[in-house]
């Protein structure tokens, strides 16, 4: 684990779905996440608008963290998620 090549191959990182309420197609693909899966974590945070969604996360569990456009704030919480372009 403590080669880099080695440690990305067996760790999985969280990694973004959505960004400013456009689904990434491409990844969904990659992780094998449908849109309605997407559509249903926004659902069960109580939005009605993917339009009203900054981003949507793809945990190491398999779980789905939305956050809303309202509660973004600047996205530091986003810098460890594969494909933000952030770097931590």
């Amino acid at each position: 684990m403590r080669f880099g090549p080695v440690r990305r191959l067996l760790k999985s990182q969280p990694t973004l779905l959505l960004r400013d309420g456009e689904i990434l197609t491409d990844v969904l693909r990659r992780q094998r996440v449908t849109p309605g899966e997407v559509h249903q974590a926004i659902r069960a945070q109580g939005l009605g608008s993917v339009a009203s969604v900054a981003a949507v996360v793809l945990e190491t569990d398999g779980s789905f963290s939305v956050i809303p456009a309202e509660q973004a704030g600047d996205l530091t919480a986003l810098a460890d998620v594969d494909g933000c372009g952030n770097t931590a």
